[in-house]
């Protein structure tokens, strides 16, 4: 079981129960065609805190990531039922305008996916898309997000140097800087940290939690010693037998609790298990 460092012991006292609900889901299913991707999942994800999602290799958790600002929309084959909320407003409402949905909930990829251009025309082609124009309104949304990422003072001299030309670190960074630049509500990382090296990891763990003081932040991650680092909760996905086919399979929400509690005194045994390294 991983080892809860006193920095994971600080970060991990602090008491979600006081805080709101940003995202709900109520018995939120999901299809790819005739096969049963997830199903039932419910949970409530706290606002201005990490919540990350582990499990197996399979088990949905990039799918379930992909549910809250509606990216399985791009698959032809993809079906949803049950509900999901961002506060008080239904993801998959008929009148939920999806663009300005993705612009609330931003998305950071596995891999560093920076645009070909440079490292200015990277944070404000979101910006401009949504009709802001005003170069010293683009100059001060470059400027605030990279101080947020940490990057202004390596950065501000090299505005105009392709963005494909820095380090992988800090292409993540730049990333997340890009995601900023829409002012969302919730940011959604999926693998983040997994293509990076383990300086660059802990700058983008550093940067999390940072960020947490003001958005909601998602995470999936195969890292458990991550999960333990950084989240405030701790969602286990594991595949299981369909309790309405059994001979079919399909990623179920095991356990759902903050991360403190969940790795030093898990309710299931199969969480356990897990965490423990005795399967996935």
């Amino acid at each position: 079981m991983p080892k809860l460092s006193p920095r994971a012991s600080k970060r991990n006292s602090v008491n979600v129960s006081t805080k709101k609900a940003k995202i709900t889901t109520k018995n939120l299913n999901l299809y790819y065609g005739g096969s049963h991707a997830l199903k039932d999942i419910t949970m409530e994800i706290p606002e201005c805190a990490i919540t990350a999602i582990i499990g197996p290799s399979g088990c949905g958790k990039s799918s379930l990531l992909r549910q809250f600002n509606r990216m399985n929309d791009l698959i032809p084959i993809a079906r949803v039922e049950g509900e999901a909320y961002l506060g008080e407003t239904s993801i998959y409402g008929k009148s939920t305008d999806v663009v300005e949905l993705r612009k609330k909930i931003g998305m950071v990829f596995q891999k560093p996916n920076v645009f070909p251009m440079s490292v200015y025309d990277n944070i404000v082609i979101g910006p401009k898309h949504h009709g802001i124009r005003s170069k010293s309104a683009l100059n001060d949304i470059v400027e605030r997000t990279l101080n947020q990422v940490a990057m202004w003072d390596e950065l501000k001299d090299l505005l105009h140097k392709p963005g494909q030309e820095l380090t992988a670190g800090q292409r993540q960074r730049l990333c997340i800087a890009r995601t900023l630049a829409g002012d969302p509500e919730v940011v959604l990382m999926d693998e983040s940290c997994s293509a990076l090296d383990p300086e660059s990891t802990m700058k983008v763990e550093d940067l999390m939690i940072q960020l947490a003081q003001k958005y909601t932040i998602l995470i999936v991650t195969h890292n458990m010693e991550q999960a333990v680092r950084v989240s405030d909760m701790s969602a286990f996905l594991m595949i299981d037998l369909d309790d309405d086919d059994s001979a079919r399979k399909v990623g179920k929400l095991v356990e759902y609790a903050p991360t403190y509690d969940m790795f030093t005194n898990p309710t299931d045994k199969r969480t356990e298990d897990y965490i423990t390294g005795r399967y996935g």
